[in-house]
């Protein structure tokens, strides 16, 4: 068998040399994309390590800008992608919710298959509700629940949202969410928050919460015809 091979790779020894320089031209170029690509985030996230934290409200502008000047500098990069969230956040604690609502679509746009992307969603909702824009805000908290079920932030969406339907005096709907989040949430302060949210429903709304009866106490008994 070891004649056999030998005799025709020396038959096709050309060919078969011209396809090995073949294979190792493109694993050298992919090997080299891979260097760069590796690289190019190993800057980026040095770039955004060397934003300095604020350590005052005065300096925060500073951080935002900086953050933001990581994000053009480095699109694309988990790093970039990282300082967008950051900045927009930042804007939103200074209260600028206009301008940390643009920041947050433009990751939206930007990073559509990021794993941070339920964050930016949440971050366009409170936006809207910071903003004083209820409705657009509901539609946010509610496009966030409806399209991630499994992302980390639904619970604060839903008892966001659910604080909105109590405001615009709904409290079933209210009900409803702050159930879905002591659910989901029995151990951690959230939840806790939605209990008592639920306990303040039952005192102002008792109705809402009793239990539902398949026939009231006093109802007559049900006749049955003889034939």
């Amino acid at each position: 068998m070891s004649h056999k091979a030998l005799a025709w790779f020396e038959a096709n020894k050309k060919q078969t040399l011209w396809g090995a320089g073949i294979l190792l031209v493109v694993g050298t170029i992919v090997a080299f994309f891979l260097y760069r690509q590796n690289q190019a985030e190993i800057t980026a996230s040095e770039a955004l390590s060397s934003v300095a934290m604020p350590q005052a409200s005065g300096a925060r502008a500073d951080t935002v800008e900086g953050y933001l000047k990581v994000a053009a500098t480095h699109p694309g990069s988990k790093a970039g992608a990282r300082a967008l969230l950051l900045a927009a956040g930042g804007l939103f604690v200074d209260g600028k919710y206009d301008e940390a609502r643009t920041q947050f679509e433009r990751f939206r746009r930007e990073y559509s298959d990021s794993l941070f992307m339920g964050e930016a969603l949440l971050g366009i909702a409170a936006s809207l509700d910071a903003q004083g824009k209820t409705r657009d805000a509901m539609a946010a908290y509610k496009d966030l629940i409806d399209h991630r079920p499994g992302d980390s932030n639904v619970p604060q969406a839903k008892f966001a949202l659910a604080r909105l339907h109590q405001a615009q005096n709904e409290q079933e709907q209210a009900r409803n969410l702050f159930e879905d989040v002591e659910r989901s949430q029995p151990y951690g302060s959230l939840g806790d928050e939605a209990r008592m949210q639920l306990e303040e429903l039952k005192t102002k709304f008792p109705k809402l919460l009793a239990p539902v009866t398949s026939m009231p106490t006093n109802a007559a008994p049900l006749k049955v015809e003889k034939r």
